[in-house]
C-alpha cells in the first residue's frame, strides 16, 4: 500500500526499527495477514462448485478459434478451471465413500494429527493466533463433501508444496495431499476453530508426511562407479533415487497471493534441486522442524505445537538440522537471496543449449559447461562429473556415424525448481514422431552451467508439455 496502511483494518503500518533493509509487511499483524489471506483462498461455504460451473460456462461461450492465440490462452486457463472443478468432485467422492465404510484404525506412527492446541497462540507470527470465524467452522463440520471439498481445494497448491520438501517427490507429494484432506475429513468434528484452517491442515499434512517416511526407510547415498564408462575422476555425487522435478507454473499459484508467508515458501533458494536433495538427508522429523522454522517462518511455539513437541525440543533439533543441511550444499554456493525466478542470462543460456542439442553441436555445449559440472539422471544409476567425462558420454549419441547414435532432438523450455529446464524430444532412425525422452533442469552459476539433473519424461504433462511432437 502506497499509502502506508494495512489493507486490511485499515490501520497505519508499523515502521522498520533502526530503517532496516528487508522486505517491508503489507499489513500490520499476523491477524491481518491471516484475515487476507482467508478472504483471497476461502470461497464461501457451498458457492465453490456453483461459481466454477458457472465460470466455465462463461469461459466456454467466449471461445473464439478464428484467433489460435487468443484461443490457445482461453482454452488453457478453462482446462485449469475444469481440473480445479474435477479435484473437487473426486474429493467429495473419495469422502463419500470413506463415509460409507466402516471405518479402521488409522495406520500413523504419529500423535493424532488433527487434535487441535488446548489455547490459542499469540505468538507474532503465527499461523495459529486468530482462530477461525464461526462461519468456517461450522462448513467444516458439517458434514456436507461439496462444502468440505471446497473449502480445502484452495490449500492443495502450497500443501503439495510443504509435501514435495518433505519427501522430495512429485508423486508422492500428490498422494500426500490427498490423504491429508481425507485425513482431515475423517476427523472434521475434532476442528473447533481455535486455530485457523490452514494451520489444522498443516498439522495433519505433516504428520501424513512423517508417517510416510516412517513407513520407508529412505537414505541417500552415493553413486558407483558404472562398468564400462568413464564417470570423472571426481569423487561421486549424492544419490537421491526419489527426487522429481516440480513445475514452476504450480507454484504461480502459491506466490501470487501479497501474503508474505507464501511468497516466502515458494523462494528460489528453497524449491532449487540442489536444496531438495539436500534436506532428504535429514532425519524426518529435524527435516519437518527446519521446513516449519526456516522455509515457512512459523515460530517455534507454533512448531513445537504442530509436531507435539516441547519448544526446547524443537530449538535443539533446528540447531542440528542447519550445520547438518550445509554440509550438503554446494559449497561455492554462499549466496541463496538469488532472484525468484530465472535470469534473462540463464534464460539466453538454456536457448543455447537447446539450439546446440537440436543441431547436434558438441562444441558449443561443451562451452555452456563449467569444467566441473555434475550431471545426475534419478532415479537411474548413470552419472558424470567434469566437462570431459560427460561429453565423452554425449558425442556418440548425437553423431550419426557413431554405432551409438540414438537420433535427432528437439528441445522446448520450460521452468523447473525456479530453475531454467530444457524438455527434450527424441526422433530414432527410421521413424517420424519426436518422443518425449528427458527433461533436463540447469543449474547456472557464473555463466556456465554448473549442474544438469536429467529426469525421465513421465512427469510432462504436470508441467503442461506433450509427450510427442
Amino acid at each position: 500500500m502506497t499509502d502506508g496502511r494495512c489493507p486490511s483494518c485499515g490501520k497505519p503500518l508499523p515502521v522498520r526499527a533502526g530503517g532496516g533493509r528487508g522486505r517491508v509487511s503489507k499489513y500490520c499483524s499476523p491477524a491481518c495477514r491471516q484475515k487476507a489471506y482467508r478472504e483471497r483462498q476461502q470461497p464461501a461455504a457451498g458457492a465453490a462448485v456453483p461459481d466454477l460451473i458457472a465460470d466455465i460456462e462463461q469461459r466456454v461461450r467466449r471461445l473464439a478459434p478464428q484467433l489460435p492465440e487468443a484461443f490457445y490462452t482461453d482454452v488453457t486457463d478453462l482446462a485449469s478451471t475444469v481440473g480445479r472443478l474435477r479435484r473437487i468432485a473426486q474429493l467429495a467422492r473419495d469422502a463419500a465413500v470413506t463415509e460409507n465404510v466402516t471405518e479402521k484404525p488409522p495406520e500413523n506412527v504419529t500423535a493424532d494429527a488433527v487434535t487441535e492446541e488446548t489455547e490459542d497462540s499469540v505468538t507474532d507470527g503465527a499461523v495459529t493466533e486468530s482462530g477461525e470465524d464461526d462461519e468456517v467452522t461450522a462448513a467444516v463440520r458439517a458434514g456436507d463433501e461439496w462444502d468440505f471439498a471446497g473449502l480445502v481445494e484452495p490449500y492443495r497448491h502450497e500443501l503439495q508444496v510443504h509435501c514435495y520438501r518433505m519427501v522430495g517427490s512429485y508423486d508422492d507429494a500428490e498422494d500426500m495431499v490427498q490423504e491429508t484432506f481425507l485425513r482431515a475429513w475423517n476427523r472434521r468434528d475434532a476442528f473447533e476453530g481455535r486455530s485457523t484452517f490452514r494451520a489444522w491442515l498443516y498439522r495433519i499434512a505433516t504428520n501424513v508426511c512423517l508417517d510416510f517416511l516412517r513407513r520407508n526407510q529412505r537414505r541417500p547415498q552415493r553413486y558407483e562407479p558404472v562398468p564400462g564408462m568413464d564417470n570423472g575422476a571426481a569423487e561421486p555425487p549424492a544419490r537421491v533415487t526419489w527426487l522429481q522435478p516440480y513445475p514452476d507454473a504450480m507454484l504461480e499459484d502459491v506466490a501470487s497471493t501479497d501474503v508474505e508467508p507464501e511468497r516466502a515458501a515458494v523462494s528460489r533458494e528453497t524449491m532449487e534441486l540442489v536444496f531438495l536433495a539436500a534436506i532428504q538427508h535429514l532425519p524426518p522429523r529435524q527435516r519437518a522442524v527446519l521446513i516449519l522454522r526456516d522455509v515457512l517462518g512459523w515460530p517455534a511455539a507454533d512448531t513445537a505445537e504442530q509436531l507435539d513437541m516441547s519448544v526446547a525440543s524443537v530449538n535443539s533439533a533446528l540447531q542440528r538440522a542447519r550445520p547438518a543441511l550445509r554440509r550438503h550444499l554446494p559449497e561455492r554456493r554462499s549466496d541463496w537471496t538469488m532472484p525468484s525466478r530465472p535470469t534473462s542470462e540463464e534464460r539466453e543460456i538454456l536457448q543455447r543449449y537447446m539450439d546446440a542439442a537440436d543441431q547436434a553441436d558438441a562444441a558449443v555445449v561443451a562451452e555452456l559447461l563449467s569444467e566441473d559440472v555434475v550431471l545426475t539422471m534419478p532415479p537411474n544409476p548413470f552419472w558424470f562429473v567434469g566437462r570431459d567425462a560427460m561429453m565423452a558420454f554425449i558425442k556418440p549419441s548425437i553423431d550419426p556415424a557413431s554405432p551409438h547414435f540414438q537420433g535427432t532432438w528437439k528441445h522446448l523450455p520450460t521452468f523447473a525448481n525456479r530453475l531454467p529446464a530444457a524438455a527434450g524430444y527424441l526422433r530414432r532412425p527410421g521413424t517420424t514422431v519426436y518422443r518425449a525422452q528427458v527433461l533436463d533442469v540447469l543449474r547456472i552459476e557464473g555463466g556456465r552451467i554448473v549442474e544438469i539433473t536429467s529426469f525421465e519424461p513421465h512427469l510432462f504433462p504436470a508441467f503442461g508439455l506433450p509427450l510427442t511432437l
